[in-house]
């Protein structure tokens, strides 16, 4: 029987077990050195943007919320073809999210649908990077700029992707990351929020860690004692301990080397199968330089669910990514219907995310090329 190919796969060496046994055999497992190491080193990676190291890329979206004051009355504007999460961890705060619609080629917001979205009660513009190619970070600037919001972007799929030459975590308010298994780089799970603004980033370490102000100058009643800890807003517990931090300041010593390899892949799939009509090959824009996450193929006449199937029974493990926000029922039943946007859901219902990890072989690429191609009869 052939053997099983993920969509996606972490890439584990043995200097990441060597810096994960340090640390069990140290001093710290929870918040220690390793986390400030972390978060020094990931900085290296967004321009020296500092970053907050958190527990998931949905605490990452959650804290960055909250750094940014979003609650009841505010509006979020994002994309609808994301994980639910960036949208879910508006919501949780209070907020209305707007869904606004997405280019068709792309898959990234649409500037013009996000200027036509925004209100003055736009608390954050939300951009996602689909598949590891950023938004259009310059005119989302200007439309949030506009509506006087701030801009966040959701960076699940980009670390290590480039803009017109500026790295992804440089471009907007708030940037989130992801480093759960499939993506980029893996913590296990993991997330982080990075910020150029000081007031967000202390807001967003108070968040993931409930709260607390242990700063004497800052507490209303220092007097209580050396052990005395105040929660003056609520938060909660976001914090990624040392020994996924460890984890992730190994891997980040490879993202370079993870690139490289996604882009080979990526190119793989592009020169093969660029012309087989019952297929689109990813778009890619002027100025942005992706370290691609998903090797979104777009798959014509109505025929995805038959080449998934396809692929699925020869052990090739496709997925899609993603189904429209807005249609999970949690949001169908606060009043959000299909049809709000038209391409998000065209471009879902052609969606496959072909197999992608820096692992994967010249020969499971072309096993999977063979496969798509034998498909469409070619």
């Amino acid at each position: 029987m052939t053997d099983f190919l993920p969509y996606g796969r972490q890439s584990v060496a043995d200097e990441d077990l060597d810096a994960v046994a340090a640390v069990l055999r140290g001093d710290w497992l929870t918040t220690g050195p390793a986390v400030t190491r972390f978060e020094a080193d990931l900085a290296g990676h967004t321009g020296g943007t500092p970053t907050v190291a958190v527990t998931s890329g949905t605490a990452a979206l959650h804290v960055a919320y909250a750094a940014a004051g979003v609650g009841a009355g505010d509006e979020v504007v994002t994309s609808p073809l994301t994980f639910v999460a960036t949208a879910a961890t508006a919501a949780l705060h209070g907020a209305t999210v707007v869904f606004a619609d997405v280019e068709p080629d792309t898959g990234n917001l649409d500037p013009a649908a996000a200027r036509a979205a925004v209100t003055d009660r736009t608390r954050v513009l939300a951009a996602v990077d689909y598949a590891g190619h950023p938004a259009e970070l310059d005119a989302l600037r200007e439309v949030a700029d506009t509506a006087g919001s701030l801009l966040l972007e959701d960076a699940a799929h980009s670390i290590g992707s480039r803009w017109h030459d500026r790295p992804v975590g440089s471009l907007a308010d708030l940037t989130t990351f992801s480093f759960f298994a499939t993506k980029n780089l893996t913590t296990a799970e993991g997330g982080a929020v990075a910020s150029p603004s000081p007031e967000l980033l202390d807001r967003a370490r108070a968040f993931r860690n409930h709260g607390l102000v242990r700063d004497r100058d800052r507490q209303r009643h220092p007097d209580e004692g050396a052990w005395h800890q105040e929660v003056h807003e609520f938060g909660l517990n976001y914090r990624l301990p040392d020994v996924l931090c460890a984890l992730g300041s190994s891997q980040l010593r490879r993202l370079a080397a993870f690139r490289r390899r996604r882009a080979e892949i990526h190119a793989r799939y592009d020169a093969a199968l660029a012309d087989v009509p019952g297929v689109l090959t990813p778009a890619r824009r002027d100025g942005a330089d992706p370290m691609w996450h998903l090797y979104a193929l777009r798959v014509l006449d109505g025929r995805r669910r038959a080449l998934f199937e396809h692929l699925r029974a020869q052990g090739i493990g496709v997925q899609v990514n993603y189904i429209p926000a807005y249609w999970h029922p949690v949001f169908a039943d606060l009043g959000y219907r299909r049809g709000l946007c038209p391409n998000a859901e065209a471009f879902y219902a052609q969606q496959l995310s072909l197999p992608l990890f820096a692992d994967l072989t010249d020969s499971d690429v072309d096993r999977v090329i063979d496969a798509v191609r034998g498909f469409f009869g070619e």
